[in-house]
């Protein structure tokens, strides 16, 4: 039996990993912190190992013998520039780690799970792999941070590391109650006051999931794969939420109303030290219009994708089956 070690698998794409290893008959091994809530990883009872992705043996220590491949899925997705120190933490810091743990214990296969997110604001549209990364000059510290983390992932391969990077765009789904899984509650409680002018592209959280384990069985080392799939509108985006949820849409926001939404928030938040729902951040990329292609993926990894309308429909079940919304 092969055995699989995996990062952030409490968390939205971790619990897809999970599932999808399970049924390729994977042992799994789950590191996690031991504060973590693991309990909707018990129906496919992976085996759970705490410790702190800050402690290079800590990690090392949990990653069992012989491991086939080792999936970090782990990561701090805040858009709030007042969780920089955080995201320097969570993203490079750990992804460090992990590489160096990899390294030490002799992994024979390693995918990151990175984001389209890394190449900042991209050169030109479509974007596809052969468009120059332009993370490291990005003001959102999400994007720089990626970026970032994708060079720690280089310098093991460098060194000898097997390993491969994934790159979804927005990805939908079931298991998802803090992403976009939090738009459907927000737009049930009326506090998206309009839809974003913008665009993107769309990647379901199972076909993600799947691309990880053919990434980690046929990808080239070395490489990156973006996962894309339909463009849509937040505008037509939003409004098929509102369809599920029995809601009216929200009007289309101007740009400059959205950015100014933005920033009235970002300022109260310097009082109240949380993270606006409307941050800066998000309004930025609320207001890009980013086209993803996914050719070599489908070519390389057999991934595929479905309509978005097949997404929101998993992801607002499951929400409903989970008592979310």
């Amino acid at each position: 039996m092969k055995t699989a070690f995996v990062t952030g698998a409490t968390g939205f794409i971790g619990q897809h990993v999970v599932e999808q290893l399970t049924a390729a008959g994977y042992r799994v091994v789950v590191f996690h912190r031991a504060s973590s809530n693991t309990s909707r990883l018990a129906k496919w009872s992976p085996t759970l190992a705490s410790g702190s992705l800050e402690s290079v043996d800590s990690i090392a220590a949990a990653i069992p013998e012989g491991c086939d491949a080792l999936f970090h899925v782990a990561a701090n997705t805040s858009q709030w520039r007042g969780d920089r120190a955080l995201l320097e933490r969570d993203n490079v810091l750990a992804t460090r780690n992990v590489v160096e743990a990899a390294l030490k214990r002799g992994v024979q296969r390693f995918v990151a799970t990175s984001s389209e997110s890394a190449w900042g604001e991209p050169a030109r549209q479509p974007l596809d792999e052969t468009v120059p990364q332009r993370g490291a000059e990005s003001w959102v510290d999400y994007e720089r941070t990626k970026y970032l983390a994708e060079l720690e992932v280089m310098k093991g391969v460098e060194r000898g590391l097997a390993a491969v990077i994934v790159n979804p765009a927005h990805v939908l789904g079931r298991y998802d109650e803090n992403s976009w899984g939090r738009t459907f509650r927000l737009l049930r409680d009326g506090k998206i006051p309009g839809a974003p002018p913008g665009s993107g592209s769309w990647a379901w959280g199972e076909q993600v999931a799947k691309a990880h384990l053919a990434a980690a069985e046929k990808g080239r080392v070395g490489e990156r794969y973006l996962l894309g799939g339909p463009q849509m509108t937040y505008v037509e985006l939003f409004a098929e939420i509102a369809r599920l949820l029995g809601k009216k849409p929200v009007p289309a926001l101007p740009g400059f109303a959205l950015r100014a939404f933005a920033q009235v928030q970002q300022l109260v938040s310097r009082f109240t030290h949380r993270a606006p729902d409307v941050t800066p951040e998000i309004a930025y990329i609320g207001c890009e219009h980013r086209a993803v292609r996914s050719d070599k993926a489908i070519r390389e990894l057999g991934y595929a994708t479905v309509p978005v309308e097949f997404m929101l429909k998993d992801c607002y079940d499951w929400l409903v089956a989970e008592g979310r919304i």
